[in-house]
């Protein structure tokens, strides 16, 4: 029986939502810790709206329809339990490579505030 400290309730970060990439990586990561695993598609206060699938079955993950923004619970049972947990909500709040919101937005800032850009204004006099 799961008790609080192995249960978190978790936005999916990736615009794939838990869907191709993610999901994949998502499996991967449970397969790596021995503990019991468990998802289910949920609000953000944590109420089950489904029943919970393996977290360990790629067909049981991509089957919750879980999208962009959506949240998860997860629950662990086991050894392995509290650093399972860590892990996936690692993967599931990592935004995957060209989503948008990692390095380009951040570069793009750096060049406007370091002034490589300019905004049209006149700046060499005349």
């Amino acid at each position: 029986m799961s008790d609080a400290a192995n249960e978190r309730v978790v936005q999916v970060v990736p615009k794939a939502g838990l869907h191709a990439r993610p999901a994949s990586r998502f499996v991967r990561t449970a397969n790596e810790y021995d503990c019991d695993l468990r998802v289910v598609a949920t609000d953000e206060s944590g109420g089950p709206e489904d029943e919970p699938v393996n977290a360990r079955s790629m067909l049981g993950v991509t089957g919750l329809g879980v999208e962009h923004d959506e949240y998860v619970k997860l629950t662990a049972d086991g050894e392995d339990a509290t650093d399972a947990l860590d892990a996936l909500e690692e993967v599931l709040s990592t935004p995957e490579d060209g989503d948008g919101d990692g390095d380009a937005d951040n570069e793009n800032a750096s060049r406007s505030e370091s002034g490589n850009e300019t905004d049209g204004a006149d700046v060499g006099g005349g």
